[in-house]
């Protein structure tokens, strides 16, 4: 598949890590999702309805960032997969957790993780 749908850089606040203080603090989580499908039949209809909207996932991505906690960005980034993949016409997802102000003792932009799913049969 050669379309994709891209959303990056969207932002919120959870309470994941494994430490107590990022539970009970919380901090900001950046993600990026790439959706591969074929956008064909949304460009000739020009309906909303033949694509995936990418609104409505945002909220379902900001819900599980916001929601329950996990340790790991792995656990986090999972289960973010498996909200793209909800939709049978995303056939590969790409999703990238961001964790800027991971727990770390030195200087550092980012922490990320990225992990790709494809539909299985």
């Amino acid at each position: 598949m050669t379309d994709r749908i891209t959303l990056t850089g969207l932002r919120a606040r959870g309470h994941h890590g494994v430490y107590d203080f990022e539970r009970r603090d919380g901090q900001d989580f950046v993600v990026d999702v790439v959706l591969e499908l074929d956008l064909g039949p949304a460009s000739r209809s020009d309906d909303v309805a033949d694509t995936v909207h990418y609104g409505e996932l945002a909220d379902a991505l900001v819900a599980i960032i916001t929601g329950d906690p996990v340790d790991l960005i792995e656990t986090l980034a999972d289960r973010l997969l498996t909200a793209c993949l909800a939709d049978a016409r995303v056939g590969r997802a790409t999703v990238t957790v961001h964790k800027p102000q991971a727990p770390i003792a030195h200087e550092f932009a980012n922490v990320s993780v990225t992990m790709t799913r494809g539909r299985t049969a």
